[in-house]
This record gives C-alpha cells, structure tokens and sequence, in this order.
C-alpha cells in the first residue's frame, strides 16, 4: 500500500513534493493509516484533531490517542474542543453538518500556520456510500462524480484505496486505532448502506470497486463534457454586469435542454426550487426566486442574478404621485381619467380621492390584511396566499401597493374593496402593471 500511494501521488499529486501538509486526524483507522503512511513517506506534516464532545469518554480517548502518537513522532499536532451541539442549535443545522462546519473552518483557520494542505482520509468505500446517498436522494450529474480528489487546499489522497486495503495495512502495521461506536448504528443513513447494502453489491459482484470506479470515470469525463458544452452556450448567452450576471433568454431559448444550462450556470447560488427558477424564463416581468443569498429577476427578456441584500425583505419603494414614473422593482403606470373598465389581473381601476400619497410599494408582512375584490369582509395576506397555493418563494416574490399601509393591490393578482370604483366615484384612476 505504501508504494501504490507513493505512485499515485507522484502521478496525480506532483504538487506535495517538498509542501507542509496538515492531516486532518481522527483517530479512526482511516486517518491514522493515512498519519502512518505519510510519515513513512517522510513528507512535512503536521496533525489537526477535532473534539466534537458528542461521545463522551470516547471523544476524550480519540483525543488521548492522537496527542499520544503526535508526542512519540514528535509530530506537531493541534487539538480543539468544540461545542457542537450548542453550535448546531444556534445555526439551526443538524449535528452532522455542523460537526463539517466546524471541521473545516477550523482546518482553514490552522492552515495559515505556515501549511499548503489539509488532507483527509476518505476511501473508496467513502465514495461508494456517498454515491450511493446522492443517488438515492436524487441528485445531478455532479452528486454521481464521487467524492473530490482536489477541492482548492483539500485534498483526499486514499480515494483509490477499499476499507479492506486499508484494514489489512493496519493489522499488518500494528496501527493503534479507535473504534467509533456509532459507526455501529444502523439509526444512520450511511451505516445502513455500509452494512447491509455494499456487501450485497461486492457480493454479487466480486470486482464490484474496480467496476464502480471505472463508472465514476466515465461520469467524470461526461460532466466535464456538460462543463464544456455549458461554458460555450456561457459565452454566447450570459453578459457580466459590475456584480449582476445577465442571462439573455432570447438566444438561451434556442436551445432545447435550456433548463439544463440555467442549473449549470446558477448551482452554486444556493438555489433549490429549480421548478420555480426555470418557470422564470416564460413568466412576467417583475417575477423573481430568492436563495439564502442571492435572487433572480424576470426584467423582460432578461434574468438578472443579483446577490441579495440584508434589506431586500423589508425594503419599500415609494411613489410620490400620480405623475411618478415607476420602474423599479416593478414597471407601474398610472392613468388618470381612464375609465374603460377593461379586466385583467395587470389593470385596476381605483378612486383617486382614497388613493393618500406617496404610495408605496412593498413585500408582505405578517398581520397584514385587506379586503379582496369580489367578496365581502376582510381576509388575511397569509390565508389569501394558502387559498391560491402560494409557494414560499410566491410569498417572498410577491409585491403589494400600499396606501397609508392600506393594500390598494396585491399585484398582479387581487385588487382591494375599499379603493375600487363606487357609482359616484368622480375621478378614476387606472394603474397597470406593464411588461
């Protein structure tokens, strides 16, 4: 094992030649294989361990073991003591992914002590499980890739090494390791593939590994395909404007697989309701889907991804008066006198005489109310939003106009009782929302 790793690090790693490198250390048999196999391999490292205090006196004893081989190598090493479950708890994140969190902040964090590297010790067995979770969970192309050898400054140097590789070289090795309690329960996702779904697949195949990797290298080679395919159609479609992208959806609709080049392009904005983005392309100006951090807009014949702001859910929009030209963040027009009573959701017709400015324009917020055209008494903004089957980007995304904090129009959609025509309204105003 220890020459096959020099061998696949001479032909995929050249770069660790002569660098420091930081062993991410668990005291699990992976990563102490791995802290065995590059001290033996004589490269500059030094040891980080997590102490997630989620097992008790075996997180303590983990702890113990690395200190313990650390000092007899005289390998420096750094330890840190977390509070994962107060930290899941504040971040709303499970214990599982704030366990990561912490991990690797911290590993960012030691890495600035002089190191080029932080590696970990997944395996091919590692790679098959979470294969098989995207797979099961449905995933794009890019979850079917495996786990990255290279990600920016982590790298995985034992991907091509089974768990039984692995466990042969420690007994053979005489490697001190501790087991890891919970790696026993079958409450776990992961675990239950781990046992009782991998060894029926190597069951049923004994070259199962040397098979799975080749499909992963077939999947490798497509998706840089799709990569090279999505960054040619990049070119022709999207425009870079200070720090918006503008994606043109003329030349976009040309291609048949359109939506496949939205998610490319837009994966790693944070966005998940991908039904609700690619409906963008067809829907009216003014529409837009938010992520954590950022937003899409519908402007015409254009989607405009912007990063969102702290005061994009409160902000509010004023209209001074009647001869005010509005644009942003809808294209509003006022009609003074008009009074053809034509009806569409993008046209209403109010008294002006109720109507107190400025207007303003504005998301919803919680208790707000108004009285919906076509029916008697008053209603709920969050029971309207359910009885239509909002989504929660459709709440989110949704504009109304105010007056004095009176909804005149929830809009594009409803318009409000109280400041419709009466039959002795005098002064009419028509208010359109335009393309």
């Amino acid at each position: 094992m220890l020459t096959k790793l020099q061998n696949h690090i001479t032909q995929n790693f050249p770069q660790l030649k002569g660098k420091k490198m930081l062993l991410a250390v668990s005291g699990g048999i992976d990563s102490m294989v791995l802290l065995d196999l590059f001290y033996k391999l004589r490269f500059t490292i030094g040891v980080v361990h997590c102490n997630f205090q989620l097992r008790g006196k075996e997180s303590d004893g983990d702890e113990m073991l690395v200190r313990e081989i650390c000092q007899d190598s005289d390998i420096p090493y750094f330890i840190k003591t977390f509070d994962t479950i107060d930290f899941a708890k504040e971040n709303k994140l499970s214990i599982q992914l704030a366990a990561r969190k912490l991990r690797y902040d911290w590993f960012q964090e030691i890495i600035s002590f002089g190191f080029d590297y932080v590696l970990t010790a997944h395996h091919l067995d590692d790679n098959v499980e979470t294969f098989l979770i995207n797979f099961t969970r449905g995933t794009g192309l890019e979850g079917l890739t495996g786990i990255p050898a290279q990600n920016e400054n982590i790298i995985r140097p034992l991907l091509p090494f089974s768990r039984e590789e692995i466990e042969n070289y420690a007994k053979e090795n005489n490697i001190k390791w501790r087991e890891d309690s919970t790696n026993t329960s079958d409450k776990y996702f992961r675990n239950k593939l781990r046992h009782d779904i991998v060894p029926i697949l190597k069951e049923l195949n004994t070259g199962f590994l040397d098979s799975f990797q080749n499909t992963l290298h077939h999947l490798q080679e497509s998706e840089r395909l799709v990569e090279d395919a999505s960054n040619m159609v990049y070119e022709k479609v999207v425009e870079k404007k200070e720090s918006q992208l503008v994606i043109h959806l003329k030349p976009l609709l040309q291609f048949q697989n359109h939506k496949a080049y939205l998610y490319q392009w837009l994966k790693n904005y944070g966005f998940s309701a991908w039904n609700d983005l690619y409906d963008l392309v067809h829907a009216q100006s003014g529409k837009q889907v938010f992520s954590e951090t950022h937003v899409v807009l519908k402007d015409r014949e254009k989607l405009i991804l912007s990063e969102r702001k702290p005061t994009d859910k409160a902000v509010v929009f004023s209209i001074e008066s009647l001869d005010s030209k509005v644009n942003i963040p809808l294209k509003l027009r006022f009609y003074k006198g008009v009074n053809t009573m034509e009806r569409h959701s993008n046209c209403i017709f109010v008294d002006e005489s109720k109507l107190k400015f400025p207007l303003t324009i504005r998301k919803w917020k919680e208790g707000d109310y108004f009285y919906p055209s076509g029916m008697n008494g008053k209603k709920k903004l969050s029971k309207y939003f359910k009885d239509e089957k909002y989504s929660l980007l459709d709440k989110k995304s949704q504009w109304l106009l105010c007056s004095e904090d009176q909804i005149v129009w929830v809009i594009g959609k409803r318009a409000d009782n109280r400041f419709l025509l009466k039959e002795k309204t005098q002064n009419c105003i028509k208010i359109t929302l335009e393309e």
